[in-house]
């Protein structure tokens, strides 16, 4: 479980959301949604303790996330950016396997348990048979799955994506997304992804997070919709023009 106390993030002296208190429970994908600009990344870096919040604190698992160290987070979240990944030469098993690094020795050596590990996560996102291709030579899906497959190896509590479906298809972004929401019910995983893809926030995702700056307001998928929040926010300026 993830939960924000009284969190305040921004940059510099622009404060994008103060006071959030929520939670994330485990086992429900919750999508985070705002318009650009609104600090959906900047929350989740937050949440993966990459930068300093203006305020407040985040608990993963009862742990304050500033207080652990670099080895403790990296087993207690696992974070998946936005950008393409395209690394030549480099095997997709290899890459999964970098997850495991907060549990290998010195040198990176990787036990029979930790193979095994590789090989589920792989097999988990339906990608086994690419295993020994190089992510140069495959789509923007297939790269994806397979950085999904990474964070899925650090085994941590807690998965944050930022942006995932942004390079993908109409059918790769859903596809992408029933696969994080049954990680979660699965694996009984705290899956918070951003996306400007309402309708895949509203049909598969459990939880909506909407950034309403400065107000983080969390509600149930339905109850989102029914409260009027996403019109208001999303159409606004449409709902003027009737």
């Amino acid at each position: 479980m993830i939960r924000l106390e009284d969190l305040t993030v921004g940059y510099g002296s622009r404060m994008l959301i103060e006071h959030a208190d929520c939670e994330f429970v485990s086992g429900r994908l919750v999508a985070l949604i705002g318009r650009n600009g609104s600090g959906k990344s900047t929350l989740l870096r937050a949440l993966a303790g990459l930068s300093r919040p203006q305020g407040g604190r985040v608990l993963i698992g009862g742990r304050d996330i500033a207080k652990m160290t670099a080895a403790e987070r990296a087993r207690s979240v696992a974070f998946v950016t936005t950008e393409r990944v395209r690394i030549a030469n480099m095997r997709c098993r290899d890459i999964v396997a970098l997850g495991r690094a907060p549990y290998t020795d010195w040198i990176g050596r990787l036990s029979p348990a930790d193979e095994r590990i590789v090989g589920e996560a792989l097999r988990t996102v339906g990608m086994e048979d690419y295993a020994d291709r190089t992510m140069d030579k495959m789509s923007d899906g297939e790269c994806q799955r397979v950085m999904v497959a990474r964070a899925l190896a650090q085994d941590t509590p807690a998965i944050l994506l930022d942006e995932p479906t942004s390079f993908l298809d109409m059918p790769n972004r859903y596809q992408l997304c029933r696969l994080l929401r049954r990680l979660c019910r699965e694996r009984g995983k705290s899956i918070v992804f951003s996306t400007h893809e309402l309708d895949i926030a509203l049909n598969i995702c459990d939880d909506i997070a909407l950034v309403d700056s400065p107000r983080l307001i969390t509600l149930p998928s339905a109850e989102m919709e029914a409260a009027g929040h996403i019109r208001r926010l999303f159409f606004f300026d449409m709902g003027k023009e009737d």
